[in-house]
């Protein structure tokens, strides 16, 4: 049973995600997004972890002390920051964040409001996923760029709703 629940749970997340991501005309992204959590790497972790609240990534992490789903995840979807995690060109060569493509910070946030609103259900309000984004931020290795862009975006749906945060990403961030 907890197959087919983590399939529907997939499938919504993915739907969601999609339909934002068509409304700022990401139709290839949209299309695109998150197949990996198809893959036998992913659906059966995920299936075994599920729990319909959280992510079953937490549940397994929690389990063994790292999430073999989320490691195969991160690595093969761009619109997660931690896919540009990369070696700095600073002294030390430290672990930085590289500035993510605007699309992909559009599907960032697209992914983000899709989870919120799968796990929030009818508690979901366009104020979850900055909330999250906030609760969340201490540990991200994020170029400072893709940070603000992020947060920006986050803000201007808590605070103008989806319609507007939306309407202003398609026109003013991805007219390039």
């Amino acid at each position: 049973m907890k197959l087919i629940e983590h399939l529907k749970t997939i499938n919504h997340h993915k739907r969601l995600v999609m339909e934002l991501c068509f409304k700022l005309g990401l139709y290839r992204q949209g299309v695109l997004h998150d197949l990996s959590k198809y893959s036998p790497a992913e659906f059966f972790v995920g299936a075994k972890y599920f729990q319909g609240t959280r992510s079953p990534n937490d549940a397994e992490r929690e389990n063994k002390g790292y999430s073999s789903a989320w490691l195969h995840h991160k690595g093969r979807n761009k619109h997660h920051l931690e896919y540009w995690i990369d070696y700095g060109l600073g002294e030390g060569h430290k672990m930085a964040g590289m500035k993510m493509p605007e699309k992909y910070v559009a599907e960032m946030f697209c992914d983000r409001v899709a989870a919120s609103k799968n796990y929030r259900k009818e508690k979901y309000t366009d104020a979850d996923a900055y909330n999250y984004y906030k609760r969340s931020e201490s540990h991200y290795i994020i170029h400072p760029e893709t940070a603000k862009l992020l947060e920006f975006m986050l803000k201007l749906l808590r605070d103008n709703g989806e319609d507007i945060a939306l309407l202003y990403i398609k026109k003013n961030i991805l007219k390039k």
